[in-house]
């Protein structure tokens, strides 16, 4: 194998410099986190710089409104809202009382697996690896689909809605069934209540009692929605649209877009946040001690500690510099989650990394942006709290994320009707073939 390896790395690395001659950006950014202009969208925005081209605290908008008013007004009117966003991210308006009842009953109809799907699917071949899983279970999901290519709007948004519906249970199920076979735990699958919400489902499928408090159940609304979409340049969003430019059918789309997600640069950081902070928290003794919390940071930076890769994990975000809105949103709501929970302490601990981070990452490195805490930063924390295994972080990304994915689909499908075929410009010199017998060993 090693003689294998080694032809790959001589005749497959790409000199820096050719990057440099041809001016192609490495992940499609320039060297100030502005992406390559591959597509438009109205589905989402996100601004993190003024007129005049100076950084200003971060702004996500769904459809035009910004989420921060978003979470205001479901706070204040005390109000769950997954299913309510979800109808705006599809749909481009806020629904109406009535709007949203018919909604959210079609989405009750629809959140229920075929017979012994759980059984034969989601029970065999079990794996610590829920989102792969997952993928499974929706490549499956697709030969109990008559319609599976029928690529018309409205059969695309049935498949879509039924995705969304049941997106819970295919990440809680399939933990479930990696807990029960592989780690010789109880078996609970519970079925869902038609009068709960998303996030009261998602609680009541996992926990053996299936009880939750009213604050546990928002917070987790909260996070879902902080999750839903993001752009159409995210790496999973993208891939939607890439995908679903080839023509291909809504579950194959989806499970490429969920593949993207489970890699550890897309959808796993939230999980590398919490192993970071248990870690700082176990070797600083003294969680007071300011001064031993920058040190331990400086040597995380400078691969003398945590995983030595050298990165403090939920500060910086590719496009946000002085601010993540999602991050602000979501720490008002840690608050409250810790103050129930008796963790008043740790959410202290917390809020001294989200402010010494920042400034040894400015000590420790030459940075040509701000940083700040991104979203990853609390929701960790957050399921932490509410006692969710690590194995579901990055699922409930996916259950969330399935939203903007499928307005996304959508779109793709209304506005361009072409594939999405970007140029690669080749590298390579032209050399005479070698017969066999004068090749060298």
């Amino acid at each position: 194998m090693d003689n294998y390896i080694t032809k790959i790395q001589k005749n497959s690395i790409i000199p820096l410099a050719f990057y440099e001659q041809y001016d192609v950006k490495k992940g499609l950014r320039d060297v100030n986190g502005k992406g390559v202009l591959a597509g438009l969208t109205n589905i989402s925005a996100i601004h993190s710089f003024d007129e005049a081209g100076d950084p200003m605290p971060g702004i996500l908008e769904y459809r035009a409104i910004n989420i921060k008013a978003i979470s205001e007004h479901l706070k204040a009117e005390n109000r769950f809202g997954f299913e309510e966003i979800t109808y705006l991210l599809l749909f481009g308006e806020l629904p109406t009382a009535s709007e949203l009842a018919e909604f959210n009953q079609k989405l009750v109809d629809k959140r229920q697996l075929p017979p012994e799907f759980v059984r034969d699917i989601i029970l065999k071949a079990t794996s610590n690896d829920v989102m792969n899983s997952m993928s499974r279970s929706i490549l499956s999901l697709a030969t109990f689909d008559e319609k599976v290519n029928e690529m018309t709007l409205e059969n695309v948004l049935d498949q879509s809605l039924s995705l969304i519906a049941n997106f819970p249970l295919l990440a809680i199920y399939a933990y479930q069934a990696y807990n029960h076979i592989e780690k010789d735990e109880s078996l609970y699958i519970h079925y869902p209540d038609k009068t709960l919400t998303t996030a009261e489902n998602i609680l009541r499928l996992l926990r053996p009692d299936k009880q939750f408090t009213d604050t546990e159940a928002k917070v987790l609304d909260l996070a879902l929605i902080l999750h839903m979409e993001h752009g159409g340049g995210n790496n999973s969003t993208f891939t939607t649209h890439v995908v679903t430019s080839s023509g291909t059918d809504t579950y194959a789309s989806v499970v490429a877009s969920l593949s993207s997600l489970k890699g550890s640069k897309h959808g796993g950081a939230n999980i590398k946040v919490a192993k970071m902070l248990d870690d700082i928290w176990k070797n600083v003794p003294d969680h007071k001690d300011e001064d031993a919390i920058f040190d331990y940071l400086c040597k995380i930076l400078n691969k003398d500690a945590f995983d030595k890769k050298g990165l403090i994990y939920g500060m910086g975000h590719a496009i946000y510099s002085l601010s993540d809105p999602r991050a602000e949103v979501l720490k008002s709501y840690v608050k409250e989650l810790a103050e129930e929970k008796g963790l008043h302490d740790a959410y202290q601990f917390y809020k001294k990394i989200e402010r010494l981070a920042p400034q040894a990452i400015a000590q420790e490195r030459n940075i040509y942006k701000g940083v700040s805490a991104n979203v990853d930063f609390y929701s960790g924390f957050v399921y932490q709290m509410l006692g969710l295994p690590e194995e579901l972080y990055t699922p409930l990304f996916a259950i969330a994320r399935i939203v903007g994915w499928s307005a996304h689909r959508m779109e793709e499908m209304l506005n361009m009707n072409k594939i999405i075929r970007p140029a690669y410009e080749s590298v390579l010199t032209t050399k005479a073939y070698t017969k066999i017998e004068d090749r060298e060993l």
